[in-house]
């Protein structure tokens, strides 16, 4: 398909995304256009002018390909297809037009670390004997101990439990994530073309770019014997690039390789990394130029609503953006974390999963002071220099679903941990559109997750005639944004009170937040939005202002 076809409305600007707003889709829970109680791609075809109302340069799709889900998508059968549960490559073209035409671009979740368990080669992979060609595009190993019945290393999933599953004829295969997730191996020439073709099949139909899943983890030292390394945690990671899993100076070939073939298209395709490396100077080695050209900074997303911590976070986030060349990126929810509306009103240093496993009553939410420091966070974050991730439904200011009953629990993490961890799903129920309808507008049929009596007084109907609501907040925030981003810096206002976070953007712009509990006078200017009313002319607690200085 000619990728010109889905031009329409864009800009030809080849930097796009270095100060984009980009909002992530978990499809299955978006829209459902077929009444089956699973989201769908003419589900989101159907919800664009929605997407153009909250003012947003791109969608983030999560994976939409043939999967099992023994891990919510990111298990899949086939690269270059859509499940069919999701729709056809027919319905995948109609929502690029349609996002295009109002000047929507689309990134799409690519996931090379590895493959769903039904995926062609690993069909094949079982069916060869050991040391066949068809094995060696996974990782296969014999076993330890006198009768190899014991894995290969101490390797362990990221889900809990070892990453090692054997096979009837004896041999282990590695798994990073489920068993139903078999990791490919990256020194295999045959992975790496096909991962190539995978991109231009996706570029070539008019994708603008890739979200990179594991990126950190594809590349890994297979050199016998293997490695010790009894943790999952790629946190602990060796800043050299030396790890046997996380992290490999190795993995940037593959990259290199990846940027020449973005860069065969005008304008070059975008790509960010999910990269969970040790050190800000070893992230910043995945958004070079001659890489993937930008990696998700998720500091915020971790941090506790505390200044300082804030301001440390921003500082050296945008030092390692100078380094890479890249823009930084932002982010404060997604489909694999608590909802920051939720995290915010819970104590600092809180187990979330021991949160989740109490049904989010240990302790009780404070969803006031929650929702309040989310929306303050938000416009704080929307007034970076850089690209803000927004994650699907944080605009209604939903909150974590912590209640789930164990008997509709999805999320692996649940089985491959023994029931000690309750897992994601609480962030990924379906959205609500409207008050009335049966299952709030998603669907006519019962959701894939149930959604909480709750949801109805949060939904985008209820929310679309509220000029007050979080909704319209992000709205008029975008829109803002859009007219006031000029260049990628900042300069910090000092003042006397060590909570208030305030800087100065290009322009005269101003962000202030009040993280105390006592009031702040704004700067002087035009106040043209806060994330909740001024008493008095002073900005509450938990409040963010954006000030324009009079010219």
């Amino acid at each position: 398909m000619n990728a010109e076809f889905h031009q329409t409305g864009l800009s030809p600007d080849a930097d796009w995304w270095r100060q984009a707003a980009v909002y992530q889709i978990y499809p299955r829970s978006f829209a459902d256009s077929n009444e089956d109680g699973l989201g769908d791609l003419p589900g989101i075809t159907a919800k664009v002018s929605y997407l153009q109302s909250l003012g947003i340069e791109a969608v983030w799709l999560s994976p939409f390909y043939p999967s099992a889900l023994a891990d919510g998508g990111y298990d899949v059968d086939d690269y270059r297809d859509v499940d069919p549960r999701l729709g056809t490559l027919e319905d995948f073209d109609e929502l690029l037009a349609a996002l295009h035409q109002v000047g929507i671009r689309l990134i799409v979740d690519i996931v090379p670390n590895h493959s769903s368990n039904r995926h062609v080669w690993f069909q094949e992979a079982l069916a060869a004997p050991p040391g066949s060609a068809a094995r060696e595009r996974y990782i296969f190993r014999d076993g330890t101990g006198p009768d190899g019945s014991q894995p290969p290393s101490d390797w362990l999933s990221h889900f809990g439990g070892s990453a090692w599953t054997r096979v009837p004829d004896g041999q282990w295969y590695l798994h990073l994530f489920t068993p139903e997730q078999p990791d490919f191996n990256w020194d295999n020439p045959e992975v790496r073309e096909d991962f190539l073709a995978t991109l231009r099949f996706w570029s070539n139909r008019g994708v603008d770019g890739f979200r990179v899943d594991v990126a950190h983890g594809m590349a890994k030292d297979l050199s016998e014997p293997l490695r010790s390394r009894p943790t999952s945690d790629p946190h602990v990671s060796p800043d050299d690039g030396t790890d046997p899993l996380f992290d490999r100076d190795d993995v940037h070939i593959i990259f290199a390789e990846w940027r020449k073939v973005l860069n065969e298209y005008d304008p070059p395709r975008a790509a960010v990394a999910e990269a969970w490396a040790p050190t800000a100077p070893r992230r910043a080695l995945y958004a070079r130029p001659t890489g993937l050209g930008q990696a998700f900074n998720f500091d915020l997303l971790e941090a506790n609503w505390e200044p300082e911590t804030f301001r440390t976070i921003i500082t050296t986030n945008l030092a390692e953006a100078g380094l890479s060349g890249a823009s930084s990126t932002w982010v404060l929810s997604s489909h694999d974390v608590v909802r920051h509306a939720s995290r915010y009103g819970l104590p600092p240093g809180i187990d979330f999963q021991a949160w989740l496993l109490s049904g989010g009553s240990s302790p009780a939410p404070d969803r006031n002071v929650g929702l309040a420091r989310a929306r303050a966070a938000t416009l704080l974050m929307l007034a970076l220099p850089g690209s803000s991730y927004l994650y699907q439904g944080e605009e209604l200011g939903l909150f974590e679903v912590a209640d789930l009953p164990e008997s509709v629990l999805q999320d692996p993490i649940w089985v491959r941990t023994g029931h000690l961890e309750k897992g994601r799903d609480g962030c990924r129920v379906p959205l609500p559109w409207t008050t009335d309808a049966p299952f709030f507008g998603f669907s006519a049929a019962q959701p894939h997750l149930p959604q909480p009596a709750w949801f109805g007084h949060l939904s985008a109907a209820s929310q679309d005639a509220d000029p007050d609501s979080t909704l319209q907040l992000y709205r008029r925030a975008l829109r803002l944004r859009k007219r006031l981003q000029t260049a990628e810096k900042l300069s910090w206002v000092s003042g006397p009170r060590p909570d208030v976070l305030h800087f100065l953007r290009p322009g005269g712009w101003h962000s202030i937040t009040n993280f105390g509990p006592e009031p702040v006078t704004p700067p002087e200017g035009d106040c043209v939005i806060t994330s909740g009313p001024l008493v008095k002319g002073m900005l509450p607690a938990d409040t963010t202002a954006w000030v324009v200085a009079d010219s």
